[in-house]
């Protein structure tokens, strides 16, 4: 017989059961991760999740930050862009992006003999420093966006969660590596497992924020309050949320140089 038919019942038995399985499994995870742990598991019924999901120090708080602020998320496919809450973005003044269909991407990936992924990558890098990249297919595209983190780029949060059997292994443990060392918060499914119902929940303002219905801050989403990709590259930070403040060079990327729009892609 079924007992709970709305989405907020459906919801909330849910997330109570999967605690409830996560404590029994000894698998529960620390309070700052719990509501992505969950909602990955929630997106898959997998609770291999609640063991290979690696975050770096604050990863999720730094990612609470940039979606505060209205910083975009950009997807490496038109499923995990249609994965992350609209209304919940709007809210902050934020939206959702996925270059993979675009006509300049596809020219350039024809030129340069590369992946679509790859450009795209290229693409949200000159163009929208300080973004959420949320891969949860391709692994070269987070291939290309470790090796514009060596580069100087500093993304806001970059999700890893590419799925399948070539290089997606090597791409995670790859961009763990080079976002440790750069200090770029990552949060990444380990192994071969992952997909865009992985990003998406990951990258979503509601797997974050506190449970609806909430409200935003005062002054988010708000002009004042709002991300852009020249007070991302200059560091100046937003009213109430200490972003950009490490990591970006006030000024760069004027010249071609790390941290803006006309930097040089890698070799």
């Amino acid at each position: 017989m079924v007992q709970h038919k709305t989405p907020g019942d459906i919801e909330r038995t849910s997330m109570g059961i999967i605690l409830e399985e996560l404590a029994e499994q000894g698998l529960t995870p620390p309070p700052e991760h719990q509501a992505v742990v969950c909602r990955v598991v929630h997106a898959t019924a997998d609770f291999d999740y609640a063991r290979n999901l690696v975050f770096t120090p604050d990863a999720v708080q730094k990612g609470i930050d940039a979606l505060l602020a209205g910083a975009p998320v950009i997807t490496d496919t038109n499923m995990a862009k249609a994965g992350v809450s609209r209304p919940c973005l709007q809210k902050l003044g934020g939206e959702a992006l996925c270059f993979m269909a675009d006509a300049e991407v596809a020219a350039s990936a024809r030129e340069k003999g590369t992946t679509r992924a790859v450009a795209a990558v290229d693409k949200a890098a000159a163009q929208y420093p300080g973004a959420v990249l949320a891969f949860g297919n391709a692994p070269t595209g987070l291939l290309r966006a470790a090796q514009w983190i060596e580069q100087g780029y500093r993304p806001a949060l970059v999700i890893g969660a590419p799925v399948g059997f070539v290089n997606v292994v090597e791409s995670k443990e790859h961009a763990l590596e080079v976002c440790r060392k750069a200090g770029v918060p990552a949060i990444l499914a380990m192994g071969r497992k992952g997909g865009s119902g992985v990003a998406a929940p990951s990258a979503t303002p509601c797997s974050t924020l506190p449970a609806a219905p909430w409200t935003p801050p005062p002054g988010a989403g708000t002009e004042s309050n709002k991300y852009t990709p020249e007070r991302a590259v200059t560091g100046k930070p937003f009213r109430g949320v200490a972003l950009f403040r490490k990591g970006i060079r006030a000024g760069a990327g004027a010249d071609g140089g790390p941290g803006g729009r006309g930097r040089r892609p890698p070799p």
